[in-house]
Formats: structure tokens, sequence, C-alpha cells
């Protein structure tokens, strides 16, 4: 009896040590089970949902599907995570997507009453092909889950690992035609005519990133259909209003954040062009403190060669003209003295210049001479 009691004292002490909730946060895709046909796309969210008194910062997880569903495309558009860590790939080989971002101020999850499911961490586009592999005559099922391995790191400032719950999806797939309700992606994606939220280029450098060259970064959410990518162009800025660093038709690069800057110098006008699904835009622009900037070494090099090039022609023009001065005659040649005497006679004789003829007056005036 004292033993029974004892045994009953120790079970009560562990069950008051124990916490009230196994896991710290529950992981799950919505809808948790659906019916598609051949040739059907359907968007499976992937939510997370902190259990009471506790909160989330990071997260990252992989999620895994079968082969007789197709992952098409992602949307981070409403999603709760606002710092990607990577952006969410799709591994078609393996059948994989991975996802990994952070939120600062942490998430404790959705406020009593809220309607709008406010937790979700990305939206997952899956398409049932048109055909079966293998001809398969009766209704088949895919499943869509959750790897193991998958963490949610808790906003205790230690970014201590939560013991976390997986909830995860069934697709059955009807052995028919589908695709006569339309596709609810791109009917989402059409409807899109909003662009990506607002938003700031950061320059920066440092000794610890991409040996200390100067880098921006960047970041947007998009409300709607979600991102699609962003692109980065470096546009010159005039010197001298002669020269450009770079091309003066300055391309668009698709890239990601962070970007480290190809002209190192600061001297040209930097843009960011967020995209998303639809093909909305918005441009960020930043242009770079005049302290900050650098004389482009190729700039230079041209400017000092033009003004060297320059200083050359004029010491040679001057060299041209003293060589010239120095070839013509100091005097009128004899023939010009002659023809300034015979103008001088025609004068006192009164003669007509269109008369005689200038050659004829000289050999008269050198007789005369010959016989004096």
């Amino acid at each position: 009896m004292i033993r029974l009691i004892g045994n009953l004292l120790l079970v009560a002490v562990i069950f008051n040590l124990l916490p009230l909730s196994a896991f710290s946060a529950t992981l799950y895709l919505d809808p948790q089970e659906r019916e598609l046909k051949l040739g059907d796309t359907t968007v499976v969210s992937v939510r997370i949902n902190p259990d009471k008194d506790q909160c989330i910062n990071a997260i990252d997880i992989t999620i895994r599907y079968d082969q007789d569903i197709e992952l098409v495309d992602v949307s981070r558009g409403r999603s709760i995570i606002s710092v990607w860590i990577k952006e969410p790939l799709i591994d078609k080989d393996q059948r994989k997507i991975r996802i990994e971002g952070g939120i600062p101020n942490g998430y404790c999850g959705r406020l009593p009453g809220d309607p709008r499911h406010t937790n979700r961490l990305i939206d997952l586009v899956f398409s049932v092909p048109g055909f079966r592999v293998g001809g398969a005559e009766s209704d088949g099922l895919a499943r869509i889950e959750f790897e193991t391995n998958s963490r949610v790191l808790l906003n205790d400032g230690f970014g201590t690992d939560a013991k976390v719950n997986f909830v995860n999806s069934d697709i059955r797939i009807l052995n028919d035609i589908g695709g006569r309700d339309g596709n609810p992606w791109i009917d989402l994606v059409r409807e899109d005519n909003i662009p990506p939220e607002s938003f700031s280029i950061y320059l920066d450098r440092s000794e610890n990133a991409f040996g200390n060259k100067y880098f921006i970064s960047f970041n947007t959410t998009d409300k709607q259909s979600g991102l699609s990518h962003f692109e980065v162009m470096e546009e010159p800025i005039e010197y001298f209003n002669l020269f450009r660093w770079g091309e003066a038709d300055a391309p668009w690069i698709r890239t990601e954040s962070p970007y480290v800057l190809k002209d190192q110098t600061l001297n040209s006008i930097i843009r960011v062009k967020a995209v998303d699904k639809a093909g909305n835009e918005y441009i960020a622009t930043l242009v770079p403190d005049e302290a900050l900037r650098t004389r482009p070494t190729m700039e230079m090099v041209s400017y000092l060669t033009i003004v060297f090039v320059f200083i050359i022609l004029i010491i040679v023009g001057f060299f041209a003209l003293l060589w010239y001065r120095r070839r013509r005659p100091a005097f009128p040649s004899v023939k010009e003295d002659k023809v300034d005497e015979v103008e001088g006679i025609d004068k006192v004789d009164g003669l007509d210049d269109e008369e005689i003829d200038s050659e004829e007056k000289i050999d008269d005036l050198e007789n005369k001479e010959g016989k004096n």
C-alpha cells in the first residue's frame, strides 16, 4: 500500500513537470484532403500554428511530393515571412522544395477572431498531369508531406529548436478528365494588376563580405500573385560631358539580394526592379553619395589621352609653321621685280594692261638692259 502511494506521488510529480503540450508548433498543409481530376490545378498553403505562449522567428522546412502530381509554381505573396534566406527553389528531380526564412519580430499565432488565416508561410501550386504513368484506370492517391528534419526556431533569443507536429496532405486523383472548371492559380495571376510593394535599396561594404566590395541589398513583397524575381541596372553617370562608365544602354540583370556592384567606383545610378507573377513592376532607385564616388580609371585615362593628343597637335603645328616660314624666300624673286617694274612703266606710258602681255613686257625690258 505504501509502495502504491509512493508510485502515485511519483507519477503526479512527473506529470506536473511535463509541459501541457508536447509540441511548440504545428506545421500543416491546407487543405489536408482534396480531390482532383486529370489536368486540374490546386493551391496548397503551408501554414504554422505556434503553441499557446510560444513565438517562432525562423523556419527551415523541406516538403516532398509524389510522382502523380507536379509542383509547378510557388507564391510568397501572402507569407508572414519577411526575410528569405534563400529563394524557394523546386527540385524536380528529387521532387522536393526547401523553404528557409525568418520573421524578425517573431510570430505568436493568429489573433482571436482572425478570419483571414494569417499564418501562411507559402503557397504551393500543384498540377495533375493530363495522363497517368502506366495508364492506370483506377483512382490514385498522391501524398504531400513534410520531411522530419524540418526545423522551426523559437523567438526566445537563443534560436531554440521547437518541437514540431507535422500534418500532411493527401490528394485523391480521380481517373477522369478535368480542367473544365478553370485554373484557380491562372485566374489569380490574371486578376493581379497591382505592382509589388515599394522598397528601398541599401548600399554597404564590409571586410567580412564579398572581399570588401560594395554591394546592395533589397527586399519587398507582393500581396497578390507573389514576387517572380528582381532585376538590377547600373546606369552610368556622365563625367566631363564626354565619357560614360559602361554602356549608355545599360542592361537589366536578373539577380537576387545581396548583389555585388560591377561599378565599384559608384559612378552609376543603381536601379532595382521587382517583378511579380503577373508581370507588374516596381522600380527603386539609389544614387550613391558623391563623397563615396571615385573617378573611373579608364575614363581618366581617356580624358588624359585626349588632352595629351591635343597638346601634341599644338606642338606639331607650331614647328610646322616655323619650318614653313624658314622655307619661304625673304625677298621677292627677280621675275617678280621685273613684273612690278613693267607694271610701273605701263602706268607711266599709259598703256592698257589688257592689251600687253606681261611676259612680252619682261622680254622687252631685258633687251633694253642688254643694249645699255
